[in-house]
């Protein structure tokens, strides 16, 4: 720490936007609306006027991170992103006739250019649509297929917000790959030389043990990101077996850092990540960062925060607000106390001659410093392995208060999560214990009808609290500010998400108007869903219980479906992904130009949708840009695989769609995976000029099934569990009999192929 307390200077602006942030983001518990802000600290020192740097910055290369203060600057206002999603702008008037397929499928035109079975029919007939498991790697291949064949295509909601997610996780890949994993390596360099060091003026007081055991935490941080470090022996018996146990990441083992239990499962790099020898040690280094909580209920922990903060320098504190900034942008604030929290409260309690040397014997102070952190907000979701019973009257949250370095993040899902699992949910009436959620309690949380039915046929309502829970998260969801969805771009993918889970009614296109269509949109959500916690794995906090074509003409004329309120908030999202990046200084032109496209797409799917609804005809140009949709969704994919050379022809099987993630632990032994396979077929039947109409597309197939702690699943797991991608002895196992969710049987057949013809 600096003489005369330089580090404290000015950390107003920082600790204004992380209250902001929060402030913005917590749901499902009250609002942080009472935390406790000193009123006289200083604007940090790494912040320098914007005026003062237009000259420098203008000299920049475009793809390089602008330093942190002009972003800290912007933050309090939260200039950067503030995604506007204005569904006031979207005028229309539904008033689709209704209609109704004929047993056999008799009144479609076109139905004789494709070839679908007897059974696939009958479905057909009673909602309209059909899907069938299909297998295809990627959400192109059928809308190209389409345009060869001249087979009309039917755009859904599933293939644009999956191409969002192939830039989404290209963009944060290559920001961690480039930026941040340097800005992790030296932090933690940084930070073990300045605890191995102030280590020696605590020698001998009542500070040595949490000084040694800050040193053991830098030492572990450091190793992951690759660095030699000689461990004293004093450490020996600390680092060894912590890395011992990220290695290994077996499962669940008493910590020799601090004395708790640890799932060392989680440090299993996956996702993206897994493969990639620099972003497998940044996941492990992150999460050791982001797990490890210094408990206030533990003298020891509470030291070992005031000592991290202490030594964090005007250098180590830029680099860490860069970081934290920027992941932020991406997953959203950390529900954690952390630097932004401690640092003006340890200021606050030693005053500003504050220095290492004169912590031992100061009790004054440090029950001033104890006294305030105590004020501090509990966090919102459990990460923390509890091992021992619990009453109605326990709180696991309040127990889990303290500190951690770089807090994984808060997230509106897991924050249902924690609401409707054990301990907040009690037993059921056989005395069995909710310690896993199932996907369904999000959408049924944000007012899916077809979700909370579901729910209650699978036994959920019996849990007691289980009712009440759901009913209060709800209500404060529904009251929580349009804030909560513009603090990062994971609230606005959740927001654009949200229309799916609104029951349409008359005026729409009747495939649209059934059960078997709310089932169908519920799969949508939690398919796009598990593809935003598979590219936010490493910062989300996981909840603990605790062009061309054939010369032929054929009638081709394509639909899109109709839903105006996701188009126009992904359109949103799409443009302030490119405004936030450009801001921070980490995009391409390259990249801008195809998020450019992307949004291109998807305001043509807006207004053609509109159209729709309002049973106006389609021009010449509608039906070109329906037609030509899977050329452009191919060209985004293209780009999305940077390691490919532009000149290699590519194969979507090399690159499939297929990805699996973990998003909530049973301490007992299991997880729950979420998972897509390959993209499913979907015919649906609309209507064209009064006539009935068959087109095809692509839609996700959705998975959720439990798995051993022990064994949390890759993308290449899964992928060859699937019969997806060759195993090490270049063959395909024989795909793994993983069941559908059994409410998706209403329109999902069972009948798999791959050709039409």
């Amino acid at each position: 720490m600096k003489k005369n307390n330089n580090v404290w200077k000015g950390v107003l602006i920082g600790l204004i936007a992380f209250v902001v942030c929060l402030l913005v983001l917590v749901v499902g518990l009250k609002a942080i609306k009472n935390k406790q802000k000193p009123d006289s600290i200083d604007k940090p020192s790494v912040v320098a006027k914007e005026e003062d740097k237009k000259t420098s910055e203008s000299n920049e290369k475009s793809n390089e991170i602008k330093d942190s203060e002009v972003y800290l600057a912007e933050t309090p206002a939260r200039k950067l992103l503030k995604i506007d999603f204005d569904d006031g702008m979207l005028s229309y008037n539904p008033c689709v006739p209704a209609y109704q397929t004929e047993q056999g499928g008799t009144n479609i035109t076109n139905l004789d250019r494709f070839y679908l079975q007897d059974h696939m029919i009958d479905v057909l007939a009673q909602n309209n649509f059909v899907v069938t498991n299909s297998n295809y790697s990627e959400f192109f291949d059928v809308y190209e297929d389409n345009r060869y064949l001249q087979l009309p295509s039917f755009i859904t909601t599933d293939s644009i917000m999956h191409t969002y997610h192939l830039y989404f996780a290209m963009l944060q890949k290559n920001t961690e790959l480039n930026y941040l994993s340097k800005e992790m390596n030296g932090i933690s360099k940084r930070m073990y030389e300045k605890s191995l060091d102030n280590r020696e003026k605590l020698i001998g007081t009542e500070w040595e043990d949490a000084a040694s055991r800050v040193v053991a935490y830098f030492a572990v941080g450091s190793i992951l990101m690759g660095n030699q470090v000689e461990v004293p022996d004093y450490l020996s018996e600390i680092v060894l077996p912590e890395t011992g146990f990220i290695e290994s990441a077996d499962g669940i083992h008493n910590s020799m850092l601090i004395d708790e239990m640890e799932d060392y499962s989680q440090y299993k790099p996956r996702g993206y990540y897994e493969g990639n020898e620099q972003l497998e040690k940044y996941f492990r280094t992150m999460m050791w960062y982001g797990r490890r909580n210094f408990k206030q209920s533990e003298d020891v922990e509470t030291r070992m925060a005031l000592l991290i903060n202490a030594y964090m320098d005007d250098e180590t504190l830029a680099s860490w607000e860069k970081v934290y900034s920027i992941t932020s942008f991406f997953a959203g604030s950390s529900d954690d106390c952390g630097p932004y929290e401690y640092m003006p409260l340890i200021a606050e309690a030693y005053g500003a001659d504050f220095a290492i040397d004169k912590l031992p014997g100061d009790e004054k102070s440090w029950e001033k410093y104890k006294e305030l952190i105590s004020s501090l907000e509990a966090p919102k979701i459990n990460s923390i392995v509890f091992v021992d019973e619990v009453t109605d009257d326990t709180d696991r949250l309040s127990e889990g208060k303290g500190f951690r370095f770089m807090g994984q993040r808060f997230t509106l899902d897991a924050s249902i999560f924690t609401q409707l699992c054990y301990s907040k949910v009690r037993e059921n009436s056989a005395g069995e214990l909710r310690m896993l959620p199932t996907a369904l309690d999000v959408p049924a949380a944000l007012g899916s009808e077809f979700a909370v039915n579901q729910l209650k046929s699978q036994g959920s309502f019996d849990f007691k609290n289980y009712k009440e829970n759901l009913e209060n998260t709800q209500k404060e969801i529904s009251e929580a500010p349009e804030t909560l969805w513009s603090a990062s771009l994971y609230g606005g993918w959740l927001n654009t998400l949200n229309p799916l889970l609104t029951k349409k009614g008359d005026g729409y296109p009747s495939f649209m108007t059934n059960d078997a269509w709310a089932a169908k949109s519920v799969e949508t959500y939690l398919g796009s869903w598990t593809e935003l916690k598979h590219d936010t794995v490493l910062y989300s906090k996981q909840f603990m219980a605790e062009m061309g074509g054939p010369d032929i003409e054929e009638d081709s004329r394509g639909y899109v479906e109709p839903e105006p309120e996701l188009y126009n908030r992904l359109y949103a999202l799409t443009n302030d992904t490119t405004k936030g990046l450009k801001d921070f200084g980490i995009i391409s032109s390259e990249d801008e130009e195809n998020l450019g496209i992307l949004a291109n797409l998807v305001l043509n799917l807006r207004e053609i949708s509109i159209k729709e609804l309002n049973n106006q005809s389609l021009d010449d140009a509608d039906y070109t840009f329906i037609e030509e949709y899977g050329g452009n969704l191919e060209h985004l994919w293209r780009k999305t695989i940077t390691e490919v050379d532009d000149d290699r022809y590519v194969d979507p099987s090399e690159y499939p769609c297929a990805l699996v993630t973990d998003v909530a632990t049973d301490p007992n032994g299991s997880v729950l995976q979420e998972a897509i396979g390959g993209a499913s077929l979907i015919y649906v039947v609309f209507p064209i000029d009064g006539e009935l109409h068959l087109g095809r597309g692509t839609v996700f197939t959705y998975y959720e099934f439990e798995n051993s702690i022990s064994n949390r699943l890759t993308d290449s797991d899964w992928r060859r569990m699937i019969g997806m991608e060759l195993t090490d002895d270049m063959e395909y196992l024989e795909p793994a009999d993983v069941p559908h969710p059994e409410w998706t049987s209403s329109y999902r057949t069972d009948y798999v192929y791959n050709y039409d013809y």
